[in-house]
């Protein structure tokens, strides 16, 4: 008799559900079939049922947290049961020492993580029996029948658990060592807080910090432009003034001459360019692109995407989730037939078939097994649901990977962009770009929001002649780099920080240096949203005081390199297909450690913090509990207290009675600082304040509560 181990209740019972079976306390019972003539035992884990022992596990005096331990090193890693789970424990650890059970089938999910859970399980449970693997991407009653039949023997997946073990236990001396040093070395700076560290959320962090000081450092200069509106033959469009590929003039005197000169000249078209262009449709999702992409269409977090995906995984409607391919096999494509049959039984795509490309099972672009590592993309299965019985998060992604299977089976989009070149009276230069859609192709599938609004021009000749009937001045202003998106925030760990644009975006993701690992990236955003280090403000990703304090004290650190980290992601991977040693990973990354500890401790001694990060900063918990907001003073509009409430100061009785009463923490480019605040709500003003950025030029001024109008204003007088 055989007992199979699902990595979750859901996925054990649907496991189960293909046979007949019978239901007992903690597992379920398969009946003799054909495939398990004897009959089987299916139970399962809830996640993660083990965890790294705590620190005073290995040694009593590591509880405490204190300088003159660390590095906390053990000499051999121990796991444990997790108290809240040790029933479930007890019922598989029961079932595999069974004299019955006589094979063990690992049912965990097909990944590292998986691998991890039950093997570790088994490790503890003491269990040697015989081993094999069922390895499967989706969970329809296909894949689990045919799952079953061709089990994988142990030793093909090994490697993938020396893999996870080794990051496990590597994460956990990072995370343990760095975030005791730090957190004991920032107390001693006056932060009270912990601040945890970690080998992947660190270097992520320093990467949005990196962003939010180019923001904060960030002048903004006006500049002009000059915009003709000709009239060719009675064919009329608009065009910029460029000089050398520029557009900008830094003079608004400048500007205005040159639309002087312009204006009622003659005007020729000395260039007409036009390049036709083919866009490829879509490749299929892996989890970071289906992430991005979900975030970009309905600001769906990474984490809200990955639960959803994971949900309709479980019911056997889509194939596993965690997937880094974008590809398939030929064996994957030739289901695409069904599974197409089937959508086009569904009203909501009737109207996209027939499919004006039968079929892209010899198309590389999409079947390509050398591409396929693990598992292949994410792709809906045979087993086409109801729409309407989904839920509505449910229906989104579900109808995103529908419609990248369809768009796949219609032809490229193709486009024609034209540039004229237009001189005036001889001398100034003017560009018009403009775009025609020429074929629709796939996007009639899959529609997307066009980032250039570039508009139809008429049909110009090289050589058309006219005038300027119109040149006029626009005035603008340089804008700072543009914060992350949750989504791109996935692509950048993706990437490892490498700077790319929106093009190079596909064939970035398919590389496999990254921080993090498909399965881990959305956690680590929660992770640090949780940790008080990052706020999401409209689809923003915002760092806050406490996160720029760590990352300066980190300095130039290697545990804050994206690069390094991205380099050890490459290691690990490595371990997983058997080409690197696990005890020499570990080995390094002590080493790493130790290092860290003994420079940092020095270098401490010279950290140094400005002013306004420390007034921004937030002490987090004390003793479990959160700290009590402090009172900056009076509240001006009904006399209640006003406290920091992270992004603003605002008043504490507006649960209570919706007072309105807020001042932004930043205005005009400039900090504003619960020194500030105390002031005004003391004195009814503050001292000067240096610095504001304004239209033309920055500018210095106090801020002043105005009681008729019940609200802060500048207050130039008196500043000298």
């Amino acid at each position: 008799m055989k007992l199979i181990i699902a990595e979750k209740p859901d996925q054990g019972r649907t496991l189960a559900s293909v046979f007949k079976t019978r239901k007992r306390e903690g597992f379920i019972e398969i009946l003799p079939n054909e495939i398990f003539p004897d009959g089987a035992y299916v139970t399962w884990a809830i996640g993660h049922l083990t965890e790294l022992a705590a620190p005073e596990k290995y040694d009593a005096s590591w509880k405490k947290w204190s300088l003159s331990t660390l590095p906390i090193i053990p000499e051999q890693f121990q796991y444990e049961v997790v108290k809240s789970k040790t029933k479930q424990f007890s019922i598989i650890k029961n079932l595999s020492s069974d004299s019955k059970i006589t094979e063990i089938i690992h049912a965990g999910d097909a990944g590292r993580e998986g691998e991890l859970i039950i093997r570790n399980i088994l490790r503890l449970a003491r269990c040697s029996k015989p081993m094999k693997r069922l390895w499967i991407s989706s969970l329809t009653p296909k894949a689990i029948t045919d799952g079953f039949q061709r089990l994988l023997n142990e030793s093909e997946t090994k490697n993938l658990y020396f893999e996870a073990y080794t990051r496990s236990c590597a994460d956990w001396v990072v995370g343990m060592n760095a975030s005791r040093l730090y957190t004991l070395l920032l107390q001693q700076q006056g932060f009270s807080d912990v601040f945890s560290l970690g080998r992947v959320q660190t270097p992520t962090l320093a990467l949005i910090v990196k962003r939010e000081q180019e923001i904060d450092q960030f002048v903004s200069e006006p500049f002009w432009e000059v915009i003709a509106n000709f009239n060719l033959n009675g064919k009329k469009y608009n065009g910029k003034w460029e000089n050398d590929g520029d557009s900008r003039i830094k003079s608004k005197e400048l500007a205005e001459k040159i639309a002087g000169f312009c204006m009622g000249k003659p005007a020729q078209a000395v260039e007409v360019k036009s390049e036709k262009k083919e866009f490829s449709p879509p490749l299929f999702y892996n989890l970071s692109a289906i992430q991005a992409e979900a975030n970009k269409r309905y600001k769906f977090s990474p984490k809200k995407t990955l639960d959803v995906l994971q949900g309709l995984y479980q019911r056997g409607i889509v194939s596993y989730p965690r997937s880094d391919s974008r590809y398939v096999t030929p064996g994957e494509a030739e289901g695409f037939p069904t599974i197409l049959s089937k959508l086009q039984a569904s009203e909501e795509y009737t109207e996209l078939f027939p499919l004006p490309i039968e079929s892209i099972q010899n198309n590389n672009r999409y079947v390509n097994e050398k591409k396929v590592t693990d598992h292949y993309a994410i792709i809906p299965t045979e087993q086409v649901p109801n729409l309407n019985r989904l839920t509505p998060d449910e229906k989104k992604l579900y109808d995103l990977l529908a419609r990248t299977l369809i768009a796949a089976h219609y032809p490229a989009s193709v486009s024609e962009y034209t540039t004229i070149r237009t001189k005036v009276d001889g001398r100034a230069e003017f560009i018009s770009k403009g775009k025609v859609q020429l074929e629709e192709g796939w996007r009639k599938v899959l529609p997307q929001k066009e980032k250039d609004k570039e508009p139809e021009l008429p049909k110009i000749i090289q050589g058309d002649t006219g005038e300027v009937r119109k040149a006029e001045v626009k005035e603008s202003k340089t804008q700072p780099p543009k914060r992350y998106t949750e989504g791109q925030l996935i692509t950048l760990m993706k990437t490892a920080g490498k700077h790319i644009e929106d093009k190079e975006l596909e064939k970035v993701l398919m590389k496999t240096e990254g921080l993090g690992t498909e399965a881990t990236r959305a956690g680590i955003i929660t992770m640090l949203k949780d940790r008080g280090y990052i706020e999401i403000k409209k689809n923003l990703v915002y760092a806050t005081a406490k996160a720029k304090i760590l990352i300066q004290a980190l300095g130039g650190q290697v545990l804050a390199s994206p690069e390094m980290t991205a380099k050890w992601e490459k290691r690990l991977k490595e371990i997983g297909q058997g080409e690197a040693s696990p005890k020499q990973f570990i080995e390094q990354t002590e080493k790493m450690v130790a290092h860290l500890v003994m420079q940092t401790t020095e270098a401490s001694a010279s950290w140094s913090f400005e002013t306004d990060i420390k007034d921004a900063f937030i002490p987090g918990k004390k003793n479990g509990k959160k700290v009590r907001n402090t009172s900056l003073g009076d509240c001006k509009l009904c006399g209640g207290s006003v406290v920091d409430k992270g992004s603003l100061y605002g008043c504490s009785n507006y649960q209570k009675t919706k007072c309105s009463f807020s001042i932004s923490k930043k205005i005009l480019g400039k900090n504003i600082t619960q020194k500030h605040i105390k002031q005004l709500l003391k004195d009814g003003t503050t001292e000067v304040i240096e610095g504001f950025k304004g239209k033309e030029k920055s500018f210095n001024a106090k801020l002043a509560w105005d009681e008729k109008e019940g609200k802060t204003k500048f207050n130039f007088a008196n500043n000298g």
